[in-house]
């Protein structure tokens, strides 16, 4: 089954939005970046909290039969990469997400608003 990248992007923000995920961002990487049409950043406010967010965005994304390519970092819950091709999500502990400021190097994509 193919799932629309913007249709998946919802999915994965309402999967880390169940789970409570902290400032949950979309960057816009179509005209920028060949790695992915979006990025989505998020953090809880434990390594259980971070962990949690990664199972529901996985388990959602499988529900709707998107193939998860792969999953880094959850053992440690502190910086954990899903990739789900078209949208790839970066769900940070918060003390790494404030050292780390991914959402700085991506700068020049544009954050994505939902109503």
């Amino acid at each position: 089954m193919t799932v629309h990248s913007d249709e998946l992007l919802k999915l994965v923000v309402k999967a880390a939005d169940d789970k409570k995920a902290q400032n949950v961002i979309a960057l816009d990487l179509k005209n920028i970046s060949l790695v992915a049409d979006y990025f989505v950043i998020c953090h809880g406010n434990s390594d259980v909290q971070v962990q949690a967010i990664t199972t529901e965005i996985r388990k959602q994304a499988e529900s709707r039969g998107v193939r998860v390519r792969g999953i880094e970092g959850q053992d440690t819950g502190r910086w954990v990469l899903v990739d789900i091709g078209d949208v790839v999500v970066h769900v940070f502990h918060r003390e790494e997400r404030e050292y780390y400021n991914i959402e700085r190097l991506w700068s020049d994509a544009k954050v994505v608003e939902f109503a």
